[in-house]
């Protein structure tokens, strides 16, 4: 399931960091034409990498190639076709309409490329993760120094023949290793760092870039709840839910983590998720776990951090309506549903992180609301019902990276929509037009025209000039 990977060299990464330095400086100035052959390069070169990547998705995951299709490949071409469609408007000044105090003066938005780059990326969809945010820094004119996660090496390996084939070691650099890479290149006064990981590991990128004054964007994760109340369209819940949570063996940032189910439709819901598991992935035990559609976990110490979670609460009373096995050997967690489990077990406490999913019954929506507003604020939130009202509701009163309303995880895929978390759940958003933003200083600039009107504020401070400038105080108030 892996290879060893050894530390990349520190005077290597150093010489790197300077060369990108030069380069960031002529970038400044590249034009729409320039960034947009550059994404172009990028795709194709994916693109003729797709059978090596299926392969390496395979080693590191077992993961079925239509699934390396949906959740890896699919969204990066999407993101491209985004940026190299809509570059060249983004990148046009915004004119500012003056103000009172402003007037006769032009002014306009400028976007700058931030200059040098960091991007950390996890292992869970290690293409996906370290690719999309690429774009957006390529698109905004930026060099980047890419640190995949040593966790999933052959796709690592795969992803390190991309960039070396579209750019050079001066423009984007991939750097492997483990920790001691990570800390090395965090040394370093980036300009921006984008991190993709868990909000532990996030607070420590969040203090080396405090050390340097870095801008950051950290799309981080959480325990993302999910409520099926009692309108809601059950059969499609239900298979909609499962889908979320078992892609990638669960192993998804915004999967749905735990699920609230109305008392009066939960024996139907849970009867509706056995039916969708017995469909796709096989009605006994022995064949769910040789389903070619079910990956499986990153590595064995992973496997058995879930399985001591799903025993500790086994051992403290809860009951395992669907599933429960655990291989360590082979990464496997069979998909698995769970009902009574204590609120301060670790299934509740910690993000899951696989496919064990949690069933919460309630009668109460606003002590459901209430739990959750008591947890630390979630990458998502998702709920399932037909009552308009109450889904506003439920938006106005709780918060989160994104929601979702009668579907699960797809407002990732939308490239007009802004995604990012809040507060645990992550700093600043991406995708489209925000990354590139993400990726970009919003400067500001006004041009002196043909009215200097600010000469009013000019002393000496007479009486006219006194009762004038309160004229314009007046106005403002």
């Amino acid at each position: 399931m892996s290879v060893a990977m050894s530390e990349s060299d520190p005077a290597l990464m150093q010489e790197v960091f300077d060369a990108q330095g030069s380069t960031a400086l002529r970038w400044r100035n590249s034009t729409g034409a320039e960034r947009v052959a550059r994404l172009v390069k990028l795709r194709e070169v994916i693109l003729a990498h797709r059978e090596a990547l299926y392969q390496a998705f395979q080693q590191d995951f077992r993961k079925p190639e239509t699934e390396v299709e949906g959740s890896e490949i699919i969204p990066i071409l999407d993101e491209l076709r985004h940026a190299i469609g809509h570059l060249k408007a983004w990148m046009k000044p915004t004119r500012v309409r003056p103000t009172l105090l402003t007037l006769g003066n032009r002014a306009w938005v400028q976007h700058q490329p931030r200059g040098r780059c960091l991007i950390i990326a996890p292992w869970n969809y290690p293409l996906n993760l370290s690719i999309c945010p690429l774009i957006s820094a390529i698109a905004a004119g930026n060099t980047v120094i890419l640190k995949p996660s040593e966790m999933a090496p052959h796709v690592s390996a795969v992803l390190a023949r991309i960039i070396a084939t579209v750019f050079k070691l001066d423009e984007v650099a991939l750097f492997e290793g483990s920790l001691p890479t990570a800390q090395a290149l965090l040394d370093k006064p980036f300009d921006h760092i984008f991190f993709t990981g868990s909000p532990a590991v996030g607070k420590l990128v969040m203090a080396a870039a405090a050390k340097h004054l870095g801008s950051i964007t950290l799309e981080l994760g959480g325990k993302s709840p999910t409520i099926v109340d009692e309108t809601a369209n059950v059969e499609q819940a239900a298979e909609t839910i499962l889908w979320g949570k078992l892609i990638n063996a669960g192993q998804t940032c915004l999967a749905p983590d735990h699920l609230y189910v109305h008392e009066f439709v939960k024996a139907r819901f849970l009867a509706a998720c056995q039916n969708v598991l017995h469909t796709r992935y096989g009605t006994s035990a022995l064949e769910q776990q040789r389903s070619p559609d079910l990956a499986r976990i990153v590595n064995p110490r992973h496997t058995q951090r879930l399985q001591a979670m799903l025993d500790q609460a086994v051992q403290r009373g809860a009951k395992v309506l669907a599933g429960g096995e655990v291989d360590v050997a082979q990464c496997y967690v069979a998909p698995t549903l769970i009902e009574g489990v204590p609120l301060d077990a670790a299934l509740l406490q910690e993000e899951i992180f696989g496919p064990i999913f949690p069933v919460i019954s309630y009668t109460d929506l606003d002590q459901v609301i209430g739990q959750i507003n008591r947890q630390p604020k979630p990458l998502a939130l998702y709920l399932w019902t037909q009552d308009q009202a109450r889904a506003h509701h439920v938006l106005a009163n709780t918060s989160s990276g994104g929601a979702c309303v009668n579907h699960c995880i797809v407002h990732v895929a939308h490239t007009g929509l802004p995604f990012g978390g809040v507060n645990n759940s992550g700093v600043g958003s991406c995708h489209g037009h925000h990354g590139f933003k993400a990726f970009s200083h919003e400067r500001s600039v006004l041009q002196g025209g043909w009215l200097n009107s600010i000469r009013f504020f000019f002393p000496p401070y007479t009486a006219s000039r006194h009762r004038l400038i309160r004229f314009v105080s007046d106005r403002l108030a």
